[in-house]
C-alpha cells in the first residue's frame, strides 16, 4: 500500500495494489459494500472509491489498481498467524476510517468467515476495531471524534438495531499508532482470597487502556511450560463473575524450574512468543523476588535467546525491556511497606469467626481453647485476632520469650481471668511461634501447660487451609481491585530505567514503593528472628503492627496488673455514643476502657447518648468482666441515639460533666456525634465543663464525617452488603435474563453505593452526589440490553444496579425497577431488593474491630497529651475561645490519605462541610467511581457540575 501526500489539510488519497484479477475483484466488493465508499471512474484495471462529500474535509479517495507485477508483502499471512498475540493497532501507521457506526461494522465482520478482526477496549463496548482487507492491508475503524481521543463521543442512543449489518458512512482519518502493551498477569506462591478480584481488575483496566490482556496460568511454572495451553489471551467477559470467587481461577503453582536461569530463560522465551512486553506478579516475597529477578536478568537472557537463534532480530529488538510489577497476595500480612496485603483480610475474617465459634462452647463449657492460625515467619494474623477476639493471650515469632517465661506469663495472665469470674480462655498460636532459643512453641506444649499448670479443660483447634478459603472480604475486593488497576498504570508509566514497583496500601491511600527495597526489608525481618535479635525484628515491622502489638499488651493487661501511671496522673475519661449504631461502637468502648485501667485511669460510660446523660444520669463506670467480649459484639450496649447536646439541654450535659468531673470525653459516632463535638466546643466560653479534651471517634456505615476518609461501621457495613448483593447477583444469574434494583443505605453519601458497585461488579450505581439524570438512566438500560445480548444467557450473566436511597426523589428503585422492565421489551425483568438495616451488619467485621482498638487508644493518648492545655483553663476566669492550643483539644481522629490525623474541630466545621447536605464537601471517593465505571465498561453522561 502506498499513501500519497495529502493533496489539502485533512484529505489524503491512497493506492492499494492487487496482483491477481481475483483479489482485486474481492477489494473491490470489501470497499463498496463492507465499508460503503461510493465507486467512481471504474475500468478492467483501476477503479477509485470515495467517501462522498458529507465530510469535505476527511473525505479520502482510494484508488485500487490491479498490478500483475506488484509482489505482495506477507503481512497478511503473518498478521493472521499473530492475532492472538500482537495488537495490530501497534505494528504501524493505519488508514482508519470514522464511523457512528461502529458496533453494528463490529458485529458484521465478527460474524464474516473470511475476517479477521480486533476490537477495543472490548467486544461489548468497542470504539476501535481493526480488520484486514483482502489485500493483506491493515484498515482501522474508529468511533473517536480525532485520532488521539481516548474518550468516546457523548453519549449516544444504542438503537434497537443496533445489530443489523449494512454499510456504514464512514470517513477517513491518517492515524499514528501510539505505543500500546500485551500485558499479561499472573498469581504466585500460596493462593490468597482476592487474587481473582486482582486478575480481574489486570485484565479490564489493560483492554480499557488499549492494551492486550494476557493470563498465565499456573504461576511460573506457565512461564516455563509455555504454549496457549498456559498463557492466554483474555478478554473482557473472560473474568466474568471472578470477584466472589476465592483463590485464584488462573491456577498458582511453586516452581523449582524458574529457580533455575534455564527456567527463567524459557520463560523470557515463551512470554516473547506470546508478544508479551509487562508482566504483573501477583504472589508474596518469594514470588516478587522472582519477577525482579527475572527483569534484572532480561537483557541477559534475551540476548541469549537471539544468538542462539531462538528468537528474531525483530523480536530482539521490540522486547529489549520487561517490565514487572508486583501486587502483594499473601494472607500473612508479612510485606514490608504496606499496611495489608492481598488476602490478609479475609483471612483474618476466617480466623475471627471461627474464635466467635469457639468463644461460645468454651464459655458454656468453662474450657480453655488453644487456636493455631497460619504466620511461619510474621504474627500479623494471630495479633490481629488476638486483639479482635479479645484473647487472652498470643504466640508470635516476632516476640519470644524463653519457655519458663512465656508459661509462667501466660498462666499469670489466664488465672488473672479466671480468678476475676471470666469462663472461657482463648489463646492464639502462630505457626511460626518460637522461644528465645529458636525451639518452636505448638500448640500442645500450650495445651500441655494450661492442663498440668492450671488444670483446665482444653482443646486444640488448627484452622489450617480454611484460613485460605472462601470468597474475599469487601477490603480485600476493593485493595485488589485498586491495586491491580494501579499495577496496569504503573507498567505503562515505566521506563527502562525505573526501578520495578510493588504497589501498597498505607493507611488509606494506593501507592507504589520500589519492589526490590520492600522485598529486602521483608527478608530481613525473618534473618533478625534466626539471629535471634528480635528487638530488630519488631523494629523492621511497620509502625502499625508495633502500634498494636503494644496495644494488645496494654489492654490485655486492663486491671489486673499494677497501671502505667502514678495517683496523680490518672483521669477520669467518658465515652459516649452518638447517632445510628454502627459496627466497631462496643469494640470502642472495650478498648478505651480496658487501656485506660491499664494505665490507672477511670473509664465512664455514658448510657444512651446525650438524652440519657441530660434525663437521666446516665454515667457507669466500667467494670472490666461487664464489657467482657464486647469486641466483637455487633450494635451499641451502652445504646445511641440522634440527639445532640443542645437537643437534649446543653445545660443539662455541662452539669453532669462537672459533677463527675471528667477530664477527657470520647465521642464514638456520625454526623451527628460531628455536630455534637462543634457544640460543645462552642460552648466552652459559657461552661467551663467543656473545656476539658474531647475528641471524636467517626463512626457511621455512611462515612459522611468530615474531617476522615473512614469511619468505623463502613467495612461492616459493606461486608453485608457484599454478601446480600452476592446472594441476589447468584440469583440473577440463575434465572440469566435478570437485573436486581439494590437500594443502598447512606443518606446523602454515595461512598456505600460506589464502594458496594467496586466490590460486586453492579453495571452502575446511582448515588446522591450525582443524581439520576435521564440521559444516564437511558444509556444504562441501552448498555444492559447489549450486555444480555453479548451473554446469550450464559452463567454469570446476573446484573445489579445500586440506587442510594436519597439519589432520586423522583426515580424511587421500585420506578427504575419498572422502567428498565418496560424497556427491556421480554428478553430481561428487573427486581428490586432492599437489605435495608441489614446493612448495619451482625457482628462487626474484624478491619472495625482492629480500627477500633487502635483509633480508640489513640484518642485516651490524646486526652493524656492535651491536659497540660486544658487544665490551666478548666476554671479560669478569663478564657479566651480563639486560642489555638486549647481549641485544638477538640478535635476528630481520621485517616486522611496516608495519615492518621487529629483534626481540629473548628477548622473542619468552619471550611470543610457541606452541613445542608451533612458531608465533607471534598468528596473523597469520587475518584473511585471513574475505576468502578471503567471496568464494568459503563459509559457515562457528561455533566456540568455534580448535584
Amino acid at each position: 500500500m502506498t499513501v500519497s501526500t495529502p493533496i489539502v489539510n485533512g484529505t489524503s488519497y491512497y493506492t492499494l495494489k492487487a496482483n491477481t484479477k481475483e483479489s482485486f475483484d474481492e477489494a473491490v466488493q470489501f470497499y463498496e459494500n463492507y465499508i460503503g465508499l461510493i465507486p467512481k471512474n471504474k475500468t478492467s484495471k483501476s477503479i477509485f472509491l470515495h467517501s462522498g462529500q458529507e465530510f469535505p474535509h476527511h473525505s479520502a479517495t482510494i484508488e485500487l489498481v490491479l498490478d500483475e507485477s506488484f509482489k505482495q508483502s506477507p503481512n497478511f499471512k503473518e498478521l493472521q498467524q499473530e492475532r492472538l498475540t500482537q495488537d495490530w493497532r501497534s505494528l504501524r501507521s493505519n488508514v482508519v476510517f470514522r464511523t457512528d457506526s461502529i458496533e453494528s461494522l463490529y458485529e458484521l465482520f465478527k460474524n464474516h468467515p473470511n475476517v479477521q478482526v480486533q476490537a477495543y477496549p472490548s467486544d461489548l463496548a468497542p470504539t476501535e476495531i481493526y480488520v484486514l482487507d483482502p489485500l493483506g492491508n491493515l484498515i482501522g475503524f474508529t468511533s473517536l471524534r480525532h485520532p488521539l481521543s481516548t474518550v468516546p463521543p457523548a453519549y449516544k442512543k444504542i438503537d434497537q438495531d443496533i445489530l443489523t449489518t449494512g454499510p456504514t458512512t464512514a470517513y477517513v482519518e491518517s492515524a499514528t499508532s501510539e505505543q500500546r502493551r500485551n500485558i499479561a498477569v499472573m498469581t504466585s506462591g500460596g493462593d490468597a482470597p482476592g487474587m481473582n478480584a486482582c486478575v480481574r481488575a489486570v485484565v479490564r483496566a489493560a483492554i480499557y487502556r488499549g492494551c492486550k490482556a494476557f493470563a498465565v496460568y499456573e504461576g511460573y511454572e506457565g512461564l516455563v511450560k509455555g504454549g496457549p495451553n498456559y498463557i492466554r489471551e483474555m478478554d473482557w467477559q473472560s473474568v466474568r463473575g471472578w470477584l466472589s470467587e476465592g483463590g485464584t481461577n488462573i491456577g498458582t503453582a511453586r516452581c523449582m524450574e524458574f529457580k533455575q536461569r534455564e527456567g527463567r530463560l524459557l520463560g523470557a522465551k515463551h512470554l516473547i512468543e506470546a508478544g508479551i512486553d509487562a508482566l504483573i506478579v501477583c504472589g508474596g516475597d518469594g514470588s516478587l523476588t522472582g519477577a525482579d529477578l527475572f527483569r534484572a536478568e532480561w537483557p541477559s537472557l534475551i540476548k541469549e535467546l537471539f544468538e542462539t537463534g531462538q528468537i528474531t532480530k525483530e523480536k530482539f529488538d521490540k522486547h529489549k525491556h520487561l517490565n514487572i510489577c508486583g501486587t502483594v497476595g499473601s494472607i500473612d500480612n508479612d510485606m514490608s511497606s504496606t499496611d495489608s496485603t492481598i488476602g490478609a483480610y479475609s483471612s483474618l475474617a476466617r480466623i475471627c469467626q471461627a474464635i466467635d465459634y469457639i468463644d461460645a462452647t468454651a464459655n458454656s463449657h468453662s474450657r480453655a481453647f488453644v487456636v493455631e492460625v497460619m504466620g511461619r515467619h510474621c504474627g500479623w494474623l494471630a495479633l490481629m485476632a488476638g486483639i479482635a477476639t479479645s484473647a487472652d493471650y498470643i504466640l508470635i515469632p516476632e516476640k519470644p520469650a524463653s519457655s519458663r517465661e512465656w508459661e509462667d506469663q501466660m498462666c499469670d495472665i489466664v488465672s488473672k481471668h479466671r480468678s476475676r469470674g471470666k469462663r472461657k480462655t482463648i489463646v492464639i498460636v502462630a505457626e511460626g511461634a518460637i522461644a528465645a532459643d529458636l525451639t518452636p512453641i505448638t500448640s500442645k506444649d500450650v495445651l500441655k501447660v494450661l492442663v498440668d499448670r492450671l488444670g483446665l479443660d482444653t482443646r486444640v483447634t488448627t484452622l489450617g487451609h480454611v484460613q485460605r478459603g472462601g470468597t474475599a472480604v469487601a477490603h480485600d475486593r476493593m485493595l485488589a481491585t485498586l491495586q491491580g488497576v494501579e499495577a496496569v498504570k504503573a507498567v505503562l508509566e515505566s521506563t527502562p530505567d525505573t526501578p520495578s514497583p510493588m504497589i501498597g496500601i498505607i493507611e488509606n491511600k494506593i501507592c507504589r514503593r520500589p519492589l526490590i527495597e520492600a522485598v529486602k526489608l521483608t527478608k530481613q525481618v525473618a534473618e533478625a528472628i534466626e539471629a535471634k535479635d528480635f528487638k530488630k525484628a519488631i523494629g523492621l515491622r511497620d509502625s502499625e503492627f508495633v502500634e498494636h502489638l503494644n496495644n494488645f499488651i496494654a489492654m490485655n493487661s486492663a486491671d489486673h496488673n499494677e497501671p502505667d501511671l502514678p495517683e496523680d496522673k490518672r483521669l477520669k475519661i467518658g465515652i459516649i455514643n452518638v447517632g445510628a449504631p454502627a459496627g466497631g461502637m462496643n469494640s470502642a468502648v472495650y478498648a478505651m476502657a480496658t487501656y485506660c485501667m491499664s494505665r490507672g485511669h477511670t473509664p465512664y460510660a455514658i448510657h444512651n447518648g446525650f438524652t440519657g446523660l441530660a434525663r437521666h444520669e446516665s454515667v457507669r463506670s466500667i467494670n472490666w468482666l461487664d464489657i467482657e467480649g464486647w469486641a466483637s459484639r455487633g450494635g451499641s450496649d451502652i445504646g445511641t441515639n440522634r440527639t445532640t447536646p443542645e437537643e437534649a439541654d446543653i445545660g443539662l450535659v455541662a452539669y453532669y460533666l462537672e459533677k463527675y468531673q471528667f477530664d477527657g470525653l470520647v465521642i464514638v459516632g456520625g454526623f451527628e456525634a460531628f455536630v455534637s463535638l462543634h457544640q460543645l466546643e462552642r460552648a466552652r466560653n459559657d461552661y467551663p465543663a467543656f473545656r476539658i479534651p474531647l475528641v471524636l471517634i467517626p463512626a457511621t456505615i455512611s462515612n459522611n464525617v468530615p474531617g476522615t476518609e473512614y469511619s468505623l461501621g463502613s467495612d461492616t457495613c459493606l461486608n453485608s452488603l457484599m454478601e446480600y448483593c452476592d446472594i441476589v447477583k447468584q440469583s440473577a444469574s440463575s434465572t440469566r435474563g435478570r437485573t436486581f434494583v439494590v437500594e443502598v443505605q447512606g443518606g446523602n453519601s454515595g461512598y456505600i453505593a460506589t464502594f458496594a458497585q467496586l466490590i460486586c461488579g453492579a453495571q452502575a450505581s446511582y448515588v446522591p452526589e450525582e443524581g439520576i439524570p435521564l440521559e444516564q438512566l437511558d444509556l444504562d438500560i441501552q448498555a444492559l440490553k447489549q450486555s444480555f445480548q453479548v451473554a446469550e444467557g450464559k452463567a454469570k450473566s446476573g446484573k445489579l444496579i445500586l440506587k442510594s436511597a436519597n439519589a432520586s426523589k423522583v426515580l424511587s428503585t421500585d420506578v427504575i425497577a419498572s422502567i428498565i422492565t418496560d424497556e427491556a421489551q421480554g428478553r430481561f425483568d428487573a427486581k428490586t431488593a432492599i437489605p435495608g438495616h441489614v446493612q448495619q451488619g451482625s457482628l462487626p467485621s474484624p478491619m472495625d474491630r482492629t480500627r477500633a482498638a487502635r483509633l480508640a487508644v489513640k484518642a485516651v493518648q490524646f486526652i493524656e497529651e492535651k491536659q497540660e492545655f486544658t487544665q490551666p483553663v478548666h476554671y479560669a476566669e478569663e478564657f479566651d475561645p480563639s486560642d489555638k492550643k486549647v481549641g485544638d483539644t477538640a478535635a476528630i481522629l481520621g485517616v486522611k490519605r496516608s495519615h492518621l490525623r487529629f483534626s481540629p474541630i473548628r477548622q473542619i466545621y468552619d471550611f470543610e462541610t457541606a452541613l445542608n447536605k451533612r458531608m465533607p464537601k471534598v468528596v473523597h471517593w469520587e475518584p473511585i467511581r471513574e475505576v468502578a465505571d471503567a471496568l464494568v465498561g459503563r459509559t457515562k453522561v457528561p455533566t456540568t457540575s455534580s448535584k
